[in-house]
């Protein structure tokens, strides 16, 4: 079932909003900091054409742009012009469904590879724009027009998937990524690498992991990667047979690959642990021998089903903020697992000026604990580097928010000093506004909101990109 048609969009912010706009001059209650100079860029999926059944990770790519500069807001949304995105417009139906790109029964012989739908995130390095998911090629964006400039393959020396969630060296400017089923649809092969701050890629390898996995983020410390290997599987047997081509099989246990940075596949360790779900990383970091990571885990996965089709089980199906700790002195393949807080979150970020070393602050979206978790994320926790909750805000009942994106003072700010960006749907108006809050006291509430007049509907991640 589809998780936009499964309920009515007056009751979520799910649904796809069909066009394209700018709105140079937003209404903005309180006063946005002077020094808040940049862009807020986001992506999430917004079908062109509704397609009965989809999965909600399907849905074309459509970023929007909010423009903050001396105390003014403007507004920018447009779809990422895919070749998919571009066959559909242009039949003025949907041609695809599904993940792999699946031509729909009756539809135009349209000659189309599968291009992805670039509908997950949007990160500047290297002095490019890129619009990602996790099954393709990044594609380059204009930073102002939003326009589409194609795929980025850095002179061919990148095939292959490329993740939806890089990491980029606040020291070095080093961008690591990797891409998942790199030897074609539901195999176990991972490739990884990196890319300088150039824009030149430095490294590109592949290995294949214990089974075919869903492995939508990795770990990246100061002198390790991490490979998050976890029982949502692939098979393309049960996508030829018209069953889920991605479940959920504990069965298979959990496994994490450890590898020095400036190593190579040949020198990962398998560390394995019982079967549980992350889509989100907060932070990891290195104590010794010890390597420590922050995620957001789920005892079950949440909008897959069984092998058999058989549903996960709701009470198990949230995150929560848990610490692993992988001790690479020990004699042991085991890794520890303890959750910091019970409360229900996802989308967890920290001032990426401490990304892969120790952090002291990190901030995440938070449920209502009386709904289901996705389509009711509903408030912000702050969290200090032990997971000691400093503050939390809550929005009125029936709103939801999306991943809070912090922006730092100045460059020369103390770690936590600056804002915390995030877009809030508020359901009895059926639109949106951009929430600027204190970072360091989000229990205050937001210092402005930028109102729009139409709603974004609740997506997947953003950035933020200053001035220059």
């Amino acid at each position: 079932m589809s998780l936009m048609s499964a309920v009515e969009p007056a009751k979520n912010n799910l649904g796809p909003i069909p066009m394209e706009c700018d709105a140079p001059f937003l209404a903005i209650t309180g006063e946005l900091p002077r020094e808040l100079n940049g862009t807020l860029y986001r992506n999430g999926p917004n079908p062109q054409f509704d397609v009965p059944g989809a999965h909600w990770f399907v849905g074309d790519g459509m970023l929007h742009a909010f423009h903050l500069e001396n105390g003014r807001a403007s507004y920018r949304n447009r779809w990422v012009r895919t070749a998919k995105w571009q066959a559909e417009h242009d039949a003025g139906r949907a041609i695809f469904s599904g993940f792999g790109g699946r031509r729909l029964p009756g539809a135009p012989d349209t000659p189309v590879y599968d291009s992805g739908v670039a509908n997950t995130n949007i990160v500047f390095h290297a002095g490019r724009l890129l619009a990602l998911e996790e099954g393709h090629l990044p594609t380059e964006i204009a930073r102002d027009t939003l326009k589409t400039l194609g795929h980025v393959n850095y002179d061919d020396r990148i095939k292959g998937p490329f993740t939806a969630h890089p990491k980029i060296d606040p020291v070095t400017g080093e961008m690591n990524f990797f891409g998942y089923n790199a030897s074609g649809p539901f195999t176990p092969t991972i490739s990884f690498g990196s890319v300088n701050a150039a824009g030149v890629v430095t490294k590109f390898e592949r290995f294949d992991a214990p089974y075919a996995s869903m492995v939508h983020d990795f770990i990246v410390t100061e002198n390790h990667l991490l490979f998050p290997i976890l029982p949502i599987t692939g098979s393309m047997d049960r996508a030829m047979k018209g069953r889920p081509p991605y479940a959920w099989e504990p069965d298979k246990g959990s496994y994490v690959g450890v590898m020095k940075r400036g190593g190579s596949a040949a020198d990962i360790r398998w560390f394995r642990g019982e079967a549980c779900y992350v889509f989100h990383v907060m932070n990891a970091w290195e104590e010794g021998d010890r390597i420590i990571a922050d995620v957001m885990q789920f005892e079950e996965a949440p909008l897959f089903t069984h092998p058999d089709g058989s549903p996960t089980s709701p009470e198990k199906s949230r995150a929560r903020l848990c610490r692993w700790t992988f001790d690479l002195a020990g004699n042991t393949d085991a890794f520890t697992r303890s959750y910091l807080d019970d409360i229900t979150g996802e989308f967890p970020r920290i001032d990426e000026r401490r990304g892969g070393i120790t952090s002291n602050h990190g901030w995440y979206a938070c449920a209502n604990p009386g709904l289901p978790m996705f389509g009711a994320l509903s408030g912000i926790v702050h969290v200090d580097g032990r997971g000691k909750k400093l503050g939390q805000y809550l929005l009125p009942t029936g709103d939801t928010i999306s991943e809070p994106v912090f922006v730092e003072r100045g460059a020369d700010a103390a770690e936590g000093d600056g804002w915390l960006l995030a877009v809030v749907w508020r359901a009895k108006q059926n639109r949106s506004d951009l929430a600027v809050f204190n970072a360091a006291d989000i229990a205050s509430g937001p210092a402005a909101l930028v109102h729009l007049a139409h709603r974004i509907p609740d997506g997947f991640h953003g950035n933020w990109v200053g001035l220059d």
